[in-house]
C-alpha cells in the first residue's frame, strides 16, 4: 500500500484515515462490499449507485440467506466476483444469476465456504467495506489490511475480538470507521490537538427500553426487543442496542481507534439519535456531529474519504422545530456498558470472549432459551469464569479463535440450565 499523504492524516487516530495518494485516482473507485445483502451493504449499493463517477464495486459477499437478492446485486453492479458463506447456497445462487444475466453475458465468479469473504477481501480493490455481522469478520479484516486495502470498517466486533492483531496490521491511514457514533467522533476531533482532548462522549439512543428498570425488564419479548425506535438494523445488532451491549462495544472500539483511556469515555442516552457523538476539549467546548439517523452518512464518508458525497443522506430539516433530549445512562438498569470497560481494560481475550459469548445468549433470547436480563447476566458469568491467569492475556488469531470457542460453548451451557424449571436445576 502507498504511503499516505501527511496532509490528509487525522491528528487523533493511531491507525486512521486517509485512502492511499487520493490525488492519483483516476476513474471511479473500486470498492468490495462484504455483507453486501444486509443493512450496511444494502444502504452501500444505494450510495454506489448514487455516484456511478465516484464508485465501482467490483466484488460481493454474503451469508449465502438471499441469493436472489445477492444475483441482483451482481448484475446491476457487474461485479466480477460473488462470494458466499454457505456452500451449500451455490447452486442456488447459480440458477439466481442464471435468471438475471441474460444469454453471452459473462457470469461472475463464485467464491463459496467460510475463508470466500476473506479471499474477497484481499483482492484487488481500493477499498473493502466490511459490513459482516459478527467476529466472524476478523479474517477479511486482516486479509484486507495485509493486502493492503484501505478498510471501511462497520464490523466492529473484529477490531474488538482482534483489536492488537488489527492495530498491528494497519498502516496508518488504512481504517476508516463507518460505525455512525465513530464516523462522529472522527469528525469532531479535528476540532482539536490530540492534547487538547478532554473526552469521548458516545451517544446511544436507549433502545426500546428506555427509562425502564431492570425488574421492568425481566418480562420482555424478543419482537418488543427487536422494535427499536429509531434504526433499522439487522436481529444481533438491534438487540445488541436494546441490552445496550452495542453502546459496550463501540466504547472498546473508540478506546482502540482513538487511544482514549476508558474512564475518559462517557455514554449518554440522546433518544431522538441526531448527535451521533460528541467530543470535549479541555477549554471546556464540546464539538457534535449531527444529522438524521441515516447510516448513508458515515457509509458514504466511510467508502469516499477524505472527500464527502454529496448528497449522501438528507441533512437536518432546520426549519422545523425538535427538541433534542440528553440522559445519563443507568447503568442498573443497563450494565452492558461498565462490564464492557471492564472487559476492555482486561484486554487480552477477554473482548472476545465477551463477544461471542453475547451473540450465543442473543441467540438463545431470540429462540426462548433465555430471558432478556439474562443475556448479559450471561456473558458477565462467562467473562468472570474467562478471567482467570491461567489463560494469560497474550493474543494471536490461534487465542482468538480458542478464546471464542470456549466462549460460545460455554454461554450456550449456561443458557441451557437457566431455561431447566427449578426442580430440573436442583437436579
Amino acid at each position: 500500500m502507498d504511503r499516505m499523504t501527511d496532509s490528509l492524516a487525522h491528528p487523533h487516530l493511531r491507525f486512521t484515515p486517509a485512502p492511499a495518494d487520493p490525488g492519483t485516482q483516476q476513474g471511479p473507485r473500486d470498492i468490495v462490499i462484504l455483507g453486501s445483502t444486509g443493512s450496511i451493504g444494502t444502504q452501500a449499493i444505494d450510495i454506489v449507485q448514487r455516484n456511478p463517477d465516484r464508485f465501482r464495486v467490483t466484488a460481493l459477499s454474503a451469508a449465502g440467506g438471499r441469493v436472489e437478492l445477492l444475483a441482483e446485486q451482481a448484475h446491476q453492479l457487474r461485479v466480477r466476483a460473488v462470494a458466499v458463506a454457505r456452500q451449500e447456497t451455490v447452486p442456488a445462487l447459480r440458477e439466481a444469476l442464471a435468471a438475471h444475466y441474460g444469454a453471452g453475458e459473462p457470469l461472475p465468479e463464485i467464491l463459496a465456504g467460510p475463508d470466500a469473504a476473506t479471499d474477497l477481501a484481499a483482492s484487488p480493490c481500493h477499498t473493502v467495506l466490511n459490513g459482516i455481522t459478527g467476529s466472524i469478520g476478523l479474517a477479511p479484516t486482516l486479509a484486507a489490511l495485509h493486502a493492503g486495502r484501505v478498510l471501511a470498517l462497520a464490523n466492529k466486533e473484529s477490531l474488538i475480538a482482534g483489536g492488537p492483531l488489527v492495530k498491528a496490521a494497519a498502516a496508518p491511514g488504512q481504517i476508516v470507521p463507518v460505525d455512525s457514533e465513530h464516523s462522529a467522533l472522527f469528525q469532531a476531533l479535528t476540532g482539536g490537538a490530540r492534547e487538547e482532548v478532554r473526552k469521548l462522549v458516545v451517544t446511544a439512543s436507549g433502545g426500546p427500553f428506555r427509562g425502564r428498570t431492570r425488574s421492568e425488564l425481566a418480562d420482555v419479548t424478543p419482537e418488543q426487543a427487536l422494535a427499536h425506535p429509531t434504526w433499522s438494523m439487522g436481529p444481533v445488532v438491534t438487540i445488541n442496542s436494546s441490552t445496550l451491549v452495542n453502546k459496550g462495544l463501540e466504547v472498546i472500539e473508540a478506546h482502540l481507534l482513538f487511544d482514549v483511556p476508558f474512564d475518559r469515555i462517557e455514554v449518554v442516552v440522546h433518544p431522538q439519535s441526531f448527535i451521533h457523538s460528541m467530543v470535549e476539549f479541555t477549554d471546556g467546548s464540546t464539538l457534535a456531529q449531527a444529522g438524521p439517523p441515516d447510516m448513508r452518512m458515515p457509509i458514504a464518508l466511510g467508502i469516499g474519504w477524505p472527500q464527502r458525497v454529496p448528497d449522501a443522506a438528507p441533512g437536518v430539516d432546520w426549519t422545523k422545530a425538535a427538541t433534542w433530549e440528553f440522559f445519563p445512562l443507568d447503568e442498573k438498569a443497563f450494565p452492558s456498558v461498565p462490564l464492557a470497560c471492564h472487559v476492555g481494560g482486561l484486554g487480552g481475550t477477554a473482548p472476545a470472549v465477551f463477544n461471542a459469548a453475547n451473540e450465543e445468549c442473543v441467540d438463545a433470547f431470540l429462540h426462548g432459551g433465555l430471558p432478556f436480563t439474562g443475556i448479559v447476566d450471561t456473558v458477565a458469568e462467562v467473562v468472570a469464569e474467562h478471567a482467570t491467569p491461567e489463560r494469560g492475556t497474550s493474543l494471536t488469531v490461534a487465542d482468538v479463535l480458542e478464546a471464542e470457542t470456549w466462549a460460545r460453548a460455554r454461554a450456550r451451557e449456561l443458557a441451557a440450565r437457566a431455561a431447566r424449571t427449578p426442580s430440573e436445576a436442583r437436579a
